[in-house]
């Protein structure tokens, strides 16, 4: 029960934010890309956060207030782990819930994971209205745990709706950073490279399989004599393996172990192998960059997949499973793709063509009409807006 009934802030007027994106690296840049957008419209807003060194490096440029309440995930399985994993959680909940009534916020958003569950714990004990953004097409634990008492759901992917029946779910599409977002508008350069170019981003997780195939293919397809170039995110234990296996097989190559300059690779990169994660998806979307998805098969809840369907389904993507996929098969495909550039053209089309771009402009504009109370169907304005 709510200790006491909320106010409603004077219309239009700058609204106390509370941003709840502790945990991981999917969940706080999203996060922090919200925030950037709320801040600069003038509303004050608070990051709660988890006490991850991820962190710690992602707020380097935060001038705003941070509140860090440490916090555990539950593991998947029974175990001495999941008594401790819940006992930080409901000591979390408490320290939330007095630091959060010495501040009330006007809302809260929370965009899911464990380092949620302690701010929408106090903030719905304390009447503050909670709106909850899920990245991937099924729900985490924590969304589904709080969905029915969140003012709404923001979803990246429409699939959602249909894991969240009979809750208020709009559609605004996944925050992605600001850099990305401004670079993704911009006309692709005429300087690129004429040479088709391929991008692989293996990643630290699950990368091994990954890079080793598509390494593989690669070598195998310019030894046909088709010419191609590789843009390829290895992992930093992979690195430099990665990078000895193009300079043998005589592949125009670029291997990194880990970029921060990802805009630059998706403004020149001719299609692109990757995982299914959320934020993976939302970028590729944004760039209106055709892809391969081959999604993470041990994934909480099998979520890649989902998200690669969800892709695939609207022509921006194809997807093969992990357990498919040889460097034989890959190779054929990627001269499949190069032959028929028409094809890749109608999936830069596709993407291009969705309305789920723009996320972090479209969520803040949802945590505005949340905490101002507005009239009107939650998400009018925002989710059956067309593509910017």
């Amino acid at each position: 029960m709510d200790e006491t009934p909320h106010s409603a802030p004077a219309a239009a007027g700058p609204l106390r934010i509370a941003l709840a994106c502790g945990g991981t690296g999917g969940h706080i840049f999203p996060g922090l890309a919200t925030a950037e957008v709320l801040s600069r419209q003038g509303h004050p807003v608070t990051l709660w956060l988890a006490g991850k060194d991820i962190e710690q490096t992602a707020i380097n440029d935060w001038s705003g207030e941070v509140i860090t309440v440490p916090a555990m995930g539950l593991p998947h399985g029974f175990s001495l782990r999941t008594f401790q994993a819940v006992w930080s959680l409901v000591q979390a909940a408490g320290v939330c819930r007095r630091r959060m009534r010495a501040a009330r916020p006007d809302v809260l958003l929370a965009m899911g994971s464990y380092g949620s569950v302690g701010p929408v714990s106090a903030a719905l004990r304390l009447g503050v209205p909670v709106i909850l953004h899920e990245a991937n097409v099924v729900p985490g634990r924590t969304i589904r745990l709080f969905a029915r008492r969140a003012r709404a759901v923001a979803a990246s992917f429409e699939e959602t709706r249909f894991h969240l029946r009979h809750i208020p779910v709009v559609v605004t599409g996944m925050p992605i950073r600001k850099e990305l977002e401004a670079a993704s508008r911009i006309a692709p350069s005429t300087a690129r490279s004429a040479t088709f170019t391929i991008m692989v981003l293996g990643g630290s997780r699950g990368a091994h399989r990954l890079n080793e195939v598509a390494l593989e293919a690669i070598g195998r397809l310019s030894a046909r004599g088709v010419a191609v170039r590789v843009l390829h995110v290895a992992g930093r234990d992979a690195e430099a393996a990665v990078r000895a296996g193009y300079v043998r097989a005589g592949v125009p190559h670029e291997v990194v172990g880990f970029t921060a300059d990802m805009a630059r690779l998706y403004a020149d990169t001719d299609l692109a192998i990757c995982r299914a994660g959320a934020s993976t998806c939302a970028e590729l979307l944004a760039f209106g960059l055709p892809a391969l998805l081959v999604p993470y098969p041990y994934a909480a809840a099998d979520h890649q997949r989902a998200n690669a369907l969800a892709l695939s389904k609207i022509g921006a993507a194809d997807y093969v499973a992990e357990r498919d996929l040889t460097s034989t098969w890959l190779a054929d495909y990627l001269d499949a793709c190069i032959r028929a550039p028409e094809r890749l053209a109608r999936m830069r089309a596709a993407s291009r063509a969705q309305p789920t771009r723009q996320g972090a402009e479209k969520l803040a504009e949802l945590v505005a009409h949340v905490g101002w109370k507005k009239p009107g169907p939650l998400g009018e304005s925002v989710a059956e807006r067309g593509p910017a």
